[in-house]
């Protein structure tokens, strides 16, 4: 009995694993679309609400990670030129 409860334990962690996997694929490429859209912003052109909202979402992303940046850009194929 053991086992059987260990095993459905097992499948109950690997189901919820790959629901992470799944909802963190589609953070990546959440983020990755942002900062692609930052990165194309030009802030002359727009409202000062909308560049405070832009700048709000920038220094957000700009606190991931660099390998977690780099991963959500690779989810959307882009890159950022420095």
């Amino acid at each position: 009995m053991p086992n059987t409860q260990h095993q459905a334990e097992n499948n109950m962690l690997r189901s919820e694993l790959e629901l992470l996997m799944k909802e963190r694929e589609k953070l990546l490429i959440i983020a990755g679309a942002a900062a692609g859209l930052i990165a194309e912003l030009n802030t002359e052109d727009l409202p000062i609400r909308t560049v405070e909202a832009a700048d709000l979402l920038a220094t957000n992303i700009n606190k991931l990670p660099e390998e977690t940046l780099q991963d959500a850009l690779s989810a959307v194929h882009a890159s950022i030129d420095e």
